[in-house]
């Protein structure tokens, strides 16, 4: 046999393994691998479905420093901090500049030669986190402009080879938070408008489309992705960009595999999937990817029950640095929203804005430096906890830790004499973090616990009061009254109480307050007349709960029109603009006119900055009370006879909201509005009735006039 040249050998074993690669596992290696491979990093194996296999067990393991840290720091750093929020005219941009400035992108590039921050300083970054009490931070490793902040062997647009800084910012940072003991966490951004291969291309750019390839760029993500966890770590990878109609359910669920595949215990919001909504709920048929949801700007005013859930904030209106904005909000605001957040099971992320030169804004410091200060004498009553067992406090929110319940009180009570309403285990001890030598006594009182506190606030930030048990603490709030205010022509009512042991809910329908000898509650209640409903918990013959009334009318169905000659489908006006809420289109000059099926917004120009009008005519089919719902990205309202029955206005997020009318059957007046803003866009119109479960309003009961 004759001998084969070294160079020759090396290649027939490289192939020969490939081959034996592929007869093994034939869908081991993947265009996926291909790329990883050229990133000198590793691709996991065969995926597996985390979503469905995790254990509650295992999930809760995986998370419990998340659940734990309730408190990080978001940074949104990259090119965009150079024109620091001023294009042309403009002086409102910020992260998204190369999109609310319509720069070009060979335009936009000539920003990374600029970008040289000599004052960052990644261990005083760290510090600054950690002194004001955050564990973990989230940095923009890609936003949606496409700039790397790490050295990446997949493109040159990156903080390495674009830049005269040359120092890998991830990096560094990481290093810094793994000697602090701080979590370091990344977002990246999967809509990118820099990648020739990303879909679709902003409604104003001159790049064509020509040759792009979607999944090509998903395989270059996947490649960015792997070296980011296998090289740096991260704890949490925090993804957004997902709303455009290109990536989709399907898509998010590869990536949050792909990705727990190359570091099984890491975690990963819920921006992955774009059926996330606001209310970041799983879907009851099909679980959404992602381990929480990210309401953003807000806090859930009930939190959000079953679910773990992080509001993102910015310190003032903008995420990117923007030199003009100064309406940044109070230390005493932000510690209050941080409680807040807390009292309702959610951890808050807190975001920097870092400036061109790699420092911090001054406001932004000043206010960490209190936040912390807070921090460090109150921490306990926000790390580790729990949602609170109270509904509401009228005085301010509470936290729970096994057998704690720390109290933070924004309003002080007058004389010192603060009310806990509903607590019926025994207080074991009371004492003030702040304050730990002095004495806090206690007394039952009805339905209450009354704590003697000092007359003067302990901090104007939130004062804290722990009260300590020797057992896990119950609490019981008002009872629930569930049911629809107006009905027709029946109404159910039910009565819920949060605790369950040995209790009756006593209540009475003309108004007047329950005894232990009025009716208790079995099942739900058949309302046929307006009537009031009061209710309250009792125990033993007495009452341990406050009393709860709600009143519920029998509605007059709206009269039908006597309407002929009508036509299928909906009028339809179609419009350009700029607006957070919704405009009145009457005084409007609409870019096009005419008729639909139904409520179809696939008519438009552009993808961002428009809106619609339907006008015309819901055929109702018998008499009763109709639900309607609007699901929308961004505002959008709903009306019947030119009464408002949902109003879901406002810039926001996909958000459905609802309301209900009672209509006689026959023919009513239906005008439905919408505006986009930018984001994803969706607009869905959907009933339900007598008869009728909740679906798209069909085209065939739609009609106008011609």
């Amino acid at each position: 046999m004759s001998e084969t040249p070294a160079g020759q050998t090396s290649f027939v074993i490289i192939i020969s393994c490939l081959l034996l690669s592929l007869l093994i596992c034939p869908h081991s290696i993947s265009g996926d691998a291909v790329v990883d491979a050229q990133a000198g990093v590793e691709s996991p194996g065969s995926m597996v479905d985390y979503l469905s296999l995790e254990t509650a067990d295992e999930r809760g393991e995986r998370m419990a420093w998340w659940r734990e840290a309730r408190f990080g720091m978001f940074i949104h750093w990259g090119l965009y901090a150079i024109p620091a929020g001023q294009w042309k005219d403009r002086t409102d941009h910020a992260e998204w500049i190369l999109q609310t400035g319509e720069i070009p992108v060979n335009e936009y590039e000539k920003f990374a030669s600029q970008f040289n921050p000599v004052k960052f300083d990644a261990a005083e970054w760290v510090r600054m986190a950690k002194d004001a009490g955050m564990k973990y931070i989230v940095i923009t490793s890609k936003h949606h402009d496409g700039f790397c902040l790490w050295d990446s062997k997949l493109t040159d647009y990156d903080v390495m080879d674009a830049t005269a800084f040359k120092r890998d910012i991830l990096k560094e940072l990481t290093e810094a938070c793994n000697r602090e003991g701080i979590r370091m966490c990344f977002y990246h951004s999967i809509m990118d408008w820099h990648h020739p291969d990303y879909l679709p291309r902003r409604s104003w750019e001159t790049r064509s489309a020509e040759g792009a390839d979607l999944d090509r760029y998903v395989r270059h993500m996947k490649g960015q992705l792997a070296e980011l966890v296998q090289n740096y770590q991260p704890e949490v990878l925090w993804f957004d960009g997902e709303w455009e109609n290109t990536w989709n359910h399907e898509r998010g669920v590869d990536l949050y595999n792909y990705v727990r595949a190359l570091k099984p215990d890491i975690i990963i919001n819920n921006r992955v999937d774009p059926r996330r909504s606001e209310t970041y709920k799983l879907d009851a048929e099909k679980e959404l990817a992602g381990d929480f949801g990210t309401p953003e700007q807000r806090i859930p005013a009930t939190g959000l029950k079953g679910y773990d859930w992080e509001t993102c904030m910015t310190m003032n209106d903008h995420w990117g640095w923007n030199k003009f904005d100064k309406n940044f909000k109070s230390s005493r605001d932000l510690i209050r929203k941080l409680i807040d957040i807390a009292s309702k099971g959610g951890n808050f992320l807190l975001n920097i804005g870092p400036k061109a030169d790699g420092t911090f804004p001054q406001e932004s410091i000043d206010r960490l430096r209190d936040i912390g200060r807070w921090m460090k004498v109150n921490g306990s009553s926000i790390y580790g906890t729990s949602a609170s067992l109270f509904e509401s406090l009228p005085w301010g929110r509470s936290t729970t830790k096994g057998n704690r319940i720390y109290l933070h009180i924004f309003d002080w009570p007058q004389e010192g004499k603060l009310s806990v309403p509903g607590l019926l285990t025994p207080v074991k001890k009371a004492y003030l973090p702040a304050r730990p030598q002095e004495k806090v006594s206690v007394e039952s009182r009805d339905n209450q616990v009354l704590v003697n506190l000092p007359v003067q606030p302990i901090d104007s930030m939130a004062s804290v009061v722990v009260l300590e048990f020797e057992t896990e603490p119950e609490v019981v709030n008002p009872p629930h009254i569930l049911g629809d205010e107006a009905f027709y022509p029946e109404g159910t009512v039910e009565l819920v109480s949060n605790i369950h042991d040995n209790i009756h809910i006593h209540y009475t329908l003309d108004g007047s307050t329950p005894t232990s000898q009025s009716k208790y509650y079995t099942k739900p209640l058949l309302l046929s007349n307006t009537t009031t409903v009061t209710c309250q918990v009792y125990r033993a013959g007495k009452a341990i709960s406050a009393a709860e009334s709600r009143t519920f009318t029998l509605a007059t169905p709206r009269e039908a029109l006597k309407k002929s000659g009508l036509e299928p489908g909906l009028r339809f006006k179609y419009f350009h603009g700029q607006w957070s809420k919704l405009p009145d289109y009457n005084t409007l000059t609409p870019q096009s006119t005419g008729t639909t099926d139904n409520f179809d917004i696939s008519g438009r120009t552009r993808r961002e900055d428009f809106g619609f009008s339907f006008i015309g005519y819901l055929n109702v089919p018998t008499n009763g009370m109709y639900r309607f719902y609007l699901l929308s990205d961004d505002g959008s309202k709903l009306y019947l006879h030119d009464e408002p029955v949902v109003d879901n206005d406002g810039e926001h997020s996909r958000k459905e909201k609802e309301g209900a009318i009672a209509l006689e059957a026959g023919v009513h007046p239906i005008r439905a509005e919408f505006f986009q803003r930018g984001g994803e866009f969706i607009f869905e119109v959907s009933w339900s009735g007598p008869g009728i479960d909740k679906q798209p309003i069909p085209a065939g009961v739609l009609s106008h006039e011609p």
